[in-house]
């Protein structure tokens, strides 16, 4: 809203002055022409002047006369000042009249500047207050303009909120949709796969029950032989003894000597086969065993059979092989057939080292 400068005091004064000097002119003008146009006094009588000389012999009457006479001349200028004084104060009172008129003139003028200096003010105010009032319209305008924008935004914002909520819904329904789907489509596979891995697992299991069959056979076909020849050895140790000792009981010295040398080879030979024989009956063949593996395994043993320690003393490079042939040894447990040997003939059993095979302990 523009402001209005105010007047400053010689702005405020120099019209009022201008105005006065103009009123004091015209007032001189119009006594000039109440003046001019004054109508013409009778003409006074002049006034005589009269020398009396006193003569030395005057009578009463010319005394009278000439008293009289100065009476009447001092009358007529009594009149005559009397009028001048009359159209002085006669011109006073129109000055002192015209003086009245101007100042009411100003007083009127004065009223009417003032007047309209408050009509101007008023009418100042009312256009501030005018401008004030379109301000405020104008503001409340401008908020009610960023009123609605607010609300459009927000009802823009709301509604893209709702589409962005439906569309994460749709996207959370066609998700869902298309994990029920894969769902039922694993379920189809897993079944099916499943369905296959039974058969696979059924066709195993009837391969590994004709294996366990067919090594059932093949054991017990093992075992008849293993049977056989550990009875066939016992029979040949049994008859090498009674053999020993009937040439022991029929010979010399000397021959005594060399057969019983003969057979402590031949029972030492028997009882490796023996203990070869046992091991192999408690021993569990592992996946790796192959042909050509060896293991030495040394063996502890106490005069009554009892085997008390197997370790390896040289691994065949299988721990898997090495663990089978210790843990088959000591399966055996007691060899009771190596009851009643002489000291001397159990002494290299009582701690001694014994060379192991797949094929020896697969007899």
């Amino acid at each position: 809203m523009h402001q209005q400068r105010e007047p400053s005091a010689s702005e405020s004064y120099f019209w009022p002055s201008v105005w006065a000097i103009a009123l004091h002119v015209l007032v001189f003008g119009m006594l000039f022409v109440s003046f001019a146009m004054t109508p013409d006094l009778p003409p006074a009588k002049p006034i005589v002047q009269a020398t009396l000389y006193q003569l030395k012999s005057k009578s009463q009457a010319t005394t009278q006369t000439n008293q009289k006479i100065a009476g009447e001349a001092q009358k007529s200028a009594a009149r005559q000042t009397e009028v001048e004084q009359m159209e002085q104060k006669k011109v006073e009172q129109e000055a002192v009249k015209a003086a009245a008129e101007q100042k009411k003139e100003e007083a009127a003028q004065k009223a009417e500047e003032s007047k309209k200096a408050d009509e101007a003010k008023k009418a100042d105010e009312a256009k501030k207050a005018d401008e004030a009032k379109k301000a405020d319209e104008a503001k409340k305008a401008e908020k009610a303009a960023e009123a609605k924008k607010a609300e459009e935004k927000q009802l823009a914002d709301i509604a893209k909120k709702k589409s962005e909520e439906e569309a994460k819904k749709a996207a959370e329904e066609e998700a869902k949709k298309k994990a029920a789907e894969d769902a039922k489509k694993k379920i189809v596979e897993d079944a099916k796969k499943k369905a296959a891995e039974d058969a696979k697992k059924k066709a195993e299991a009837d391969e590994a029950k004709k294996k366990i069959a067919d090594d059932a056979k093949k054991k017990a076909a093992a075992d008849a032989t293993k049977k056989k020849a550990q009875e066939a050895a016992r029979k040949s140790a049994e008859e090498k003894k009674a053999q020993a000792l009937a040439d022991l009981l029929s010979d010399t010295p000397q021959r005594q000597q060399a057969l019983a040398d003969e057979r402590g080879d031949e029972v030492a030979g028997s009882f490796d086969d023996l203990i070869r024989a046992r091991a192999a009956e408690g021993w569990t063949r592992p996946p790796s065993a192959r042909k050509g593996m060896t293991v030495v395994l040394q063996i502890g043993m106490l005069p009554d059979g009892t085997v008390t320690s197997v370790s390896v003393a040289k691994s065949s490079g299988d721990g898997s092989f090495d663990s089978s042939a210790v843990a088959a040894v000591k399966n055996i447990g007691r060899l009771t057939e190596m009851q009643g040997m002489k000291p001397s003939d159990f002494a290299p059993y009582r701690s001694f080292k014994m060379t192991f095979t797949p094929e020896d302990l697969a007899l």
